[in-house]
């Protein structure tokens, strides 16, 4: 064949069951096993047509399997909790913790922080100390037994944050004496 009769050809563009694309003339029967794709017109046309629409030369078959492969590999990261999970530990049984104040550690200090709606609480038994900035729930929280002035007394002080990806809510019961105390952490929803 010569150069102007290939260009005088129509194709059509045809789609297998891997969703693979090829080109086929348009006066042909498709191969066995590939069926039209709906484009139809001169080769250079049929082909920037299927550089458009075939994003990705993986046949179907390879795809599935590997969605499957991701979406079981996302499902056992999901559902297999780290032995060492921070949440986890923080939220099983009390734990030490004291009120992290700046630049002094003093009840009034806490007072202040408690006026903002804001306190930072350190769990002291984790490696290193684990500080969490709580935005409290003033409702949830108990003020009643508190004597700020006298740096007397205790509070119960709740609030929730987000903690490696997991909202949780800090339960901290302190003494002002110490400013210091037990405290937990329940994951958004448990005990509300």
């Amino acid at each position: 064949m010569n150069q102007d009769h290939n260009e005088e050809i129509i194709y059509k563009v045809v789609l297998n069951h891997e969703e693979q694309y090829s080109i086929w003339p348009v006066e042909r029967d498709n191969p066995p096993g590939w069926r039209d794709a709906g484009k139809h017109g001169p080769k250079e046309e049929c082909l920037a047509y299927i550089k458009e629409v075939w994003t990705d030369m993986r046949p179907l078959s390879l795809r599935k399997k590997m969605e499957v492969t991701r979406t079981a590999r996302l499902e056992t990261a999901e559902t297999a909790a780290p032995k060492n999970d921070l949440v986890q530990r923080l939220s099983e049984g009390e734990h030490p913790v004291e009120v992290s104040l700046r630049p002094e550690k003093t009840a009034q200090a806490l007072q202040e922080c408690i006026e903002r709606g804001y306190v930072h609480i350190k769990f002291t038994n984790t490696q290193g100390g684990t500080e969490l900035g709580v935005r409290l729930d003033k409702n949830a929280s108990d003020l009643g037994k508190a004597d700020f002035a006298g740096q007397r007394g205790s509070l119960r002080l709740i609030g929730g944050l987000t903690l490696d990806y997991v909202k949780v809510r800090c339960i901290a019961d302190i003494d002002l004496s110490t400013l210091a105390g037990k405290g937990h952490l329940e994951r958004a929803g448990a005990g509300a």
